[in-house]
């Protein structure tokens, strides 16, 4: 219904508005106009029906009224609205306060309180290792750290900071009391015929018995269960009987590849287990050491039963039955020869991940581990060899985010992750030590790039606490990808291999490269140049004490 807006009368749709005399004009005749003398018949349309003057009169009188309810309405709105941002207000004050306290602001904070206390709730936010993390972090606008000289800033500060200390290295009963179960399986002492750790275990089932009815790889991963489906079948074959017992061979790895996510090691790997005499883990990847024996499967699922060394020992049992043939076989027992197979594990964790070690290890000192892996490894295996290969670390940053982020991948996205995740380093870095920040598990988790993995001498520096020198063979991923051949070589020498024919090294040295870049990540592009800017200002002085530790200053990477 349409009204006029001086005297409301309905307006037809063919147009009979020209009736209403308040709208002709001053020079309206009231007298002369056909519709205005006759007295009481002003026709009123309303939906195309006559109305009285009454109507007229009940019509002004509803809309007066709907103007004042109108106005009533809109008072009430604004003192909603007016209590809204108050509540709003409030509610933002507490939020920065908090987020200040915590130090998980971005916004540069005069608050600084022990920014990182553990909180197991966090560890459903993965962006840890291998595993492909996918920690989201919220969308927050932080163009404002897009300006160079503000990062650098943030950058000094951590500088400043940085010490290299010596770590104290716990006893061998200090590791007895925190894994009990761990020292009683594996012995002190292992075949001497062997270069593999390996010793005879008393198998107490019978043929009926499933000896893999409750390892973990095997329940929680579909993946794993045609492995263990071909172990079942061929196991009774393996035991060695002796005066009516059973025994089954058991063996830990010669050597470890344990470092560092993207950068090379899954073509390593690839290459090395095409040498007849090496032999690998039944899985890649088991992160027993760092993960599986704590019970976590992905981080962002929580933990689940631990899984106990005998199923990490599980993993080694195609290898050790090819080891149990030859150590039967009437040569070797006649002539004493060592046994020439050597297993290797390859899990890229086992360098740098020690983000649990706040659930289960008390008596922390200012915020570091008081176990690290290494400690554990060492105390069964004091002459294991240990493989690391890195690569820029600036590269490898940027490779990694386009290997694990899920969605919405860019360079820009990926700068504005570099720089919150360089604030929170930077707040924890106002508080604790280098140590307690690198292993530390909420400032892990709440970084949407893992800036730590890159901190190479960090937690070469600690492995050296407990190896040796000449037990660590430190490759860079670049010299690798030139030259495969040589790389290989050092490797092969390394672990006493034996000469390859041409054949062999051929099927080595020429196969295609391993774990590529995605297509689809490779038509992003290279970073920002800022973000690479940023970034080799960040790891400069991590790679000025590499270079210094190895004696080799091409891990400077000057030239990448």
């Amino acid at each position: 219904m349409r009204y006029c807006i001086n005297c409301c009368i309905h307006l037809l749709p063919n147009d009979l508005h020209s009736q209403c005399f308040r709208c002709r004009g001053p020079n309206h005749n009231i007298q002369k106009c056909p519709v205005c003398q006759e007295e009481n018949k002003i026709p009123l349309y309303t939906d195309s029906k006559q109305m009285k003057l009454l109507a007229v009169l009940e019509v002004r009188t509803d809309h007066r009224e709907s103007w004042n309810g109108f106005f009533c309405l809109r008072k009430g709105k604004l003192c909603s609205l007016i209590f809204g941002l108050v509540i709003m207000t409030l509610v933002m004050a507490s939020y920065i306060l908090t987020g200040a306290k915590h130090g998980l602001l971005l916004i540069p904070s005069p608050f600084h309180y022990g920014a990182f206390a553990s909180n197991p709730s966090l560890m459903d936010n993965e962006s840890l290792s291998d595993m492909k993390d996918h920690y989201q972090p919220s969308k927050m606008n932080i163009s404002y750290v897009k300006d160079y000289p503000s990062i650098k800033l943030i950058i000094d500060t951590i500088t400043s900071k940085i010490e290299f200390i010596t770590r104290q290295r716990p006893d061998l009963e200090e590791l007895r009391k925190q894994e009990p179960h761990m020292f009683s399986v594996i012995p002190n002492k292992f075949l001497p015929n062997s270069k593999n750790p390996c010793w005879y275990e008393e198998y107490r089932g019978n043929t009926t018995t499933d000896p893999y009815a409750t390892n973990s790889y095997a329940l929680y991963s579909k993946r794993f269960r045609t492995i263990f489906d071909y172990l079942r079948k061929v196991f009774w074959n393996h035991l060695y009987h002796y005066k009516d017992k059973h025994y089954r061979l058991r063996c830990l790895p010669r050597f470890y590849i344990i470092g560092q996510p993207k950068c090379g090691t899954t073509d390593l790997y690839d290459r090395l287990r095409l040498h007849p005499d090496v032999r690998f883990s039944a899985i890649k990847e088991p992160h027993w050491w760092t993960r599986k024996r704590f019970g976590i499967i992905r981080l962002r699922d929580g933990f689940h039963d631990r899984y106990p060394v005998e199923d990490y020992l599980d993993l080694f049992d195609l290898a050790a039955h090819q080891i149990q043939g030859v150590l039967q076989s009437e040569a070797v027992k006649e002539r004493g020869k060592m046994n020439n197979i050597i297993i290797g594990e390859a899990s890229a964790s086992t360098m740098w991940d020690n983000n649990a070690w706040i659930f289960f290890y008390d008596n922390s000192t200012e915020g570091e581990p008081p176990f690290l892996i290494q400690d554990f490894i060492h105390a069964f295996q004091p002459n294991a060899k240990l493989i690391i290969m890195l690569r820029d670390p600036v590269e490898r940053l940027y490779s990694d985010y386009l290997y694990f982020a899920s969605a919405n991948k860019s360079v820009e996205d990926f700068h504005e992750k570099v720089a919150e995740s360089l604030q929170l380093f930077e707040n924890c870095m106002l508080d604790y030590s280098l140590r307690a920040c690198v292993y530390n598990n909420t400032l892990n988790n709440a970084m949407p790039v893992r800036l730590q993995v890159g901190l190479y001498v960090v937690y070469l520096l600690d492995w050296l606490t407990v190896f040796d020198k000449d037990q660590i063979l430190v490759l860079r991923l670049e010299d690798h990808a030139s030259n495969v051949k040589y790389t290989m070589h050092m490797v092969f020498q390394f672990l006493d291999l034996g000469p390859l024919s041409e054949k062999q090294e051929a099927l080595i040295t020429k196969s295609p490269a391993s774990n590529t870049r995605r297509p689809e990540d490779r038509s992003l592009g290279p970073m920002l140049p800022t973000t690479k800017a940023i970034l080799r200002d960040f790891y400069r002085p991590f790679n000025t004490k590499l270079a210094q530790v190895l004696f080799d200053d091409a891990f400077l990477w000057k030239r990448t």
